[in-house]
């Protein structure tokens, strides 16, 4: 089984898309295809950022429950 690609590996392959996009000296058909898989790693990274932001929005109360600190800094006011 394949190891599962890490943020920084997919933010490294999309950078390298990118850029030979860029330059735009590849066939038409590569260039639709090389798109199509940033456009899949874009969603992906953007799918990781935002479960790592709500993980990090998240505090743990004394009885081992997850809130938010949104929650949690309404509560004390």
């Amino acid at each position: 089984m394949a190891e599962k690609e890490t943020f920084e590996d997919n933010m490294q392959k999309l950078e390298s898309i990118v850029n030979e996009l860029e330059q735009g000296d590849i066939p038409l058909e590569k260039a639709l295809s090389e798109f199509q898989d940033g456009v899949k790693l874009t969603k992906d990274l953007e799918s990781t950022l935002k479960n790592a932001e709500n993980t990090l929005a998240k505090e743990m109360t004394n009885d081992d429950k997850e809130v938010s600190f949104e929650k949690s800094e309404s509560d004390t006011k």
